[in-house]
């Protein structure tokens, strides 16, 4: 318990308590006197040991059930309240829905396989299988599974509690949760059609719903738990290694040190736009083109008096494909913020924002400055849950704005290709490839990550002519520093 007490004053500390040495001894003074057989009693001496401000109050209390929580509450066991007669019928009816599914989902596989897609309707089916056996046998998953279903969702590389609901979706998903809703919807009709009367339907229905709330809880507290571990873990790495602005990961800065970073963009800027302008004037003069020189020296007996040389246009002509759901957005904005501060070093900028749709964003950077146009663009755009759809959004870029992408294009993807398991659109990838000079990509995961749950991509990699890691500023200034400077 003593350990689990540390860990829980390192996890205030990284969520921005302030929590001193000699509090932290009174914590373990209290806590040694009262005990921890009355957990309220027990929370009551951690709180008043250890929140000083009434702004902290609301963290101590996420946080509390986090580290000293019972992990959820356990499923019931709903088959011991049917008889033998209704447990058949429960059986017949899951079997003649399931293999319903199966033929829905293969149907629906072979759609996304023709598209270009990945399929995965028999892991699915799978997943369902194991997940109606706990909510009908109440059989909570143990540690381990859950272990395993955070690792594939990406829980062990976040550290931040906005990511928190998304994984438990990423999760509940692997889990078979949507086919469970559908499966729910038909069960009662069914059932009944098979002869079981209402009041065991009701009961049936009522108790699977009340576990998969029960197993929701579990999942969150998993999940929760976990970010929490790892935020204090990246916090106190942080202060051992002094980690810079500069360096510090987008989806840990707060909001005090995203606007000192926002303040060096502008110097950021001037420093690239010096080097660029030092490349773009070289460049000028050209390389020695052997060809041209040979050929034009004839008249001379091929004595090289007049040197030709290649010249380079260095200004790229930038097409932006920004992801601007929420675990993007911090990436976006200091990805426009230094592109429009670089205005004078491309040819043409022209702006798209998506999360299920995609909305030509560059009339908002013509109207205003930068600040308000992001603002503007960010407050308009507002993500929800699990509604990315970066193929929906290339079918509208290529229905509507094709003629703004040309052999002389560069066009970015700002975004970690986490598409919810829609149809990622490679057809569409492939259109742009061959309209396009190049396709550059520029995404925050780490590679580790790249085609975890619903990631695509690798799907999108042979269609990129680079990719970049973006999760820092020092990060997105190389990018943009090799996107000015690469013809």
């Amino acid at each position: 318990m003593d350990q689990r007490i540390i860990d829980f004053i390192a996890g205030l500390r990284a969520a921005g308590v302030r929590v001193s040495i000699a509090e932290s001894e009174d914590a373990f003074k209290a806590t040694g006197c009262i005990g921890i057989l009355n957990k309220n009693e027990f929370q009551a001496s951690l709180r008043a040991t250890l929140v000083k401000e009434a702004n902290d109050r609301p963290i101590f209390d996420q946080l509390f059930p986090l580290y000293f929580g019972s992990g959820g509450p356990p499923l019931l066991n709903l088959m011991d309240d049917l008889s033998p007669e209704e447990k058949q019928l429960l059986a017949q009816a899951l079997r003649a829905l399931l293999e319903q599914m199966r033929q829905n989902e293969q149907r629906r596989d072979m759609q996304q396989r023709q598209r270009g897609g990945s399929a995965s309707a028999q892991n699915q089916l799978n997943n369902l299988m194991q997940l109606l056996q706990w909510l009908l046998q109440g059989q909570n998953p143990n540690p381990e599974m859950l272990d395993r279903l955070g690792r594939q969702a990406g829980v062990p590389r976040a550290d931040h509690p906005f990511q928190q609901r998304w994984l438990e979706q990423r999760i509940q998903r692997q889990l078979g949760m949507q086919l469970l809703e559908q499966l729910l919807a038909q069960l009662p009709e069914l059932l009944k059609q098979l002869g079981m009367s209402q009041k065991a339907i009701d009961q049936l229905v009522e108790g699977m719903e009340a576990n998969r709330e029960a197993l929701a809880e579990q999942i969150a507290q998993q999940v929760g738990a976990a970010i929490a571990r790892q935020r204090a873990e990246s916090h106190r790495q942080q202060k051992q290694d002094g980690v810079d602005l500069m360096h510090r990961p987008f989806k840990n800065l707060s909001e005090r040190e995203a606007q000192l970073l926002r303040d060096q963009v502008r110097r950021l800027a001037a420093q690239l736009r010096s080097r660029a302008a030092l490349r773009q004037k070289r460049g000028k003069s050209g390389v020695l083109d052997v060809k041209r020189t040979f050929r034009s020296n004839l008249i001379y007996g091929g004595v090289p008096l007049e040197l030709k040389f290649k010249t380079r246009r260095l200004k790229p002509k930038l097409l932006l494909i920004c992801d601007v759901s929420t675990s993007m957005r911090a990436v976006v904005e200091f990805l426009l913020r230094l592109i429009y501060e670089l205005q004078d070093q491309v040819a043409s900028a022209h702006s798209f924002a998506f999360i299920d749709d995609l909305e030509d964003i560059s009339q908002n950077f013509a109207e205003y400055p930068a600040d308000v146009a992001i603002e503007v663009v960010l407050t308009r755009l507002q993500p929800g849950h699990y509604n990315t759809d970066l193929g929906n959004s290339l079918n509208t870029l290529m229905q509507r704005y094709a003629g703004a992408i040309d052999h002389r294009t560069t066009v970015i993807f700002v975004g970690d290709a986490r598409n919810n398991y829609n149809n990622p659109r490679l057809d569409l990838m492939e259109q742009i490839k061959r309209r396009s000079k190049r396709i550059i990509w520029l995404n925050p995961e780490h590679p580790r990550q790249w085609g975890a749950g619903d990631s695509d991509m690798p799907a999108y990699l042979p269609y990129t002519h680079a990719i970049h890691r973006v999760s820092t500023l020092a990060e997105l200034t190389v990018a943009v520093d090799k996107l000015l400077t690469t013809p």
